[in-house]
């Protein structure tokens, strides 16, 4: 750990403020990207929003043949039919067909036909039907949980700190979610109930590397009552640089070992939180700080001027 304390940097007057107009350019950038991809080409939603069937199967006879199963379930005219392998042993499949015309016993009658093209090789750990009112729900459920977490977000920091902070907090935080939304539709990544969890994480750690900056910030506005608020705010994001820079390369070892160690099913979530790590600390220092140098945020220096000349006028007769 202290070797890790020695390379961090230290002590560092860097002026990351001066870069807030191209930085509110990328922001801007990004966020009607995502928008306009969101809006063009959509999402590629799994099975959890969009309805079908998703099996688990593990072969019980060695490493399963991904070519020849495809090859069989694709004669089965049952639609797009995905195959994955996931796990260590090349022996577990994720299959997802798609949700077929009818009612619940055409998603019945389409889950024995892959059963039975399959044979007595394949053993069944999970077996999901998911209806389109269903992932209807799951929808809505996902946006709203979204949408009021943003909220939350933006209600404490404004209790915490002042008003000035929490539409910062909730700036910066909103760009995270939306430009993670973004890459999924862009990149054509399953979106499914997972990436709901990793968005809501990003958003949380997000906020968490914000309030850490924000906290500086009111604490130096005590503290160097002459400084302007340019350099007050430039000297807390190189105080809290050190700290922000070991966080996010402990989580982003430990996000990586998921990507790569944690199979198929993990993918997507591993993803989006690499995305939000980087995403996240670049708007914590380009986003959520210089907002508020916009803002009529009072310096140590000003509140005392007031005071004294709130003195001075009661006192004069």
């Amino acid at each position: 750990m202290r070797l890790i304390e020695r390379l961090l940097p230290h002590n560092t007057k860097y002026d990351f403020i001066r870069y807030r107009l191209v930085a509110f350019g990328i922001t801007a950038f990004l966020i009607i990207g995502s928008f306009v991809s969101i809006a063009v080409k959509g999402f590629n939603f799994g099975i959890d929003f969009a309805g079908g069937i998703l099996v688990e199967a593990q072969s019980t006879s060695g490493p399963a043949d991904l070519h020849a199963m495809r090859t069989t379930l694709g004669g089965l005219n049952l639609g797009e039919v995905s195959l994955q392998e996931f796990g260590t042993t090349g022996r577990d499949i994720m299959i997802r067909v798609q949700r077929q015309e009818g009612a619940e016993k055409a998603q019945m009658d389409a889950l024995a036909k892959v059963k039975d093209a399959l044979g007595s090789g394949y053993s069944y750990r999970r077996v999901e039907i998911v209806g389109p009112k269903v992932g209807g729900e799951l929808v809505r459920d996902g946006v709203l949980a979204v949408v009021l977490s943003l909220a939350a977000i933006a209600f404490y920091v404004w209790f915490r700190f002042e008003w000035q902070f929490g539409i910062g907090a909730l700036v910066s935080t909103f760009h995270d979610v939306i430009t993670t939304f973004g890459l999924f539709s862009i990149t054509g990544l399953e979106f499914n109930l997972t990436t709901v969890a990793a968005i809501l994480t990003i958003a949380g750690y997000s906020v968490n590397d914000t309030v850490v900056e924000y906290d500086r910030v009111r604490e130096n506005l005590r503290k160097y009552k002459s400084m302007s608020l340019y350099d007050l705010l430039n000297l807390a994001v190189n105080e809290t640089l050190a700290r922000t820079i070991l966080t996010v390369s402990t989580v982003f070892v430990t996000v990586l070992a998921l990507l790569f160690f944690g199979g198929e099913v993990l993918r997507g979530f591993s993803i989006a939180m690499l995305w939000g790590l980087i995403i996240g600390t670049y708007s914590s220092i380009y986003v959520a700080m210089p907002m508020l140098v916009y803002f009529n945020l009072r310096t140590g220096k000003d509140k005392a001027e007031e005071e004294g000349e709130g003195g001075a006028t009661q006192a004069a007769p």
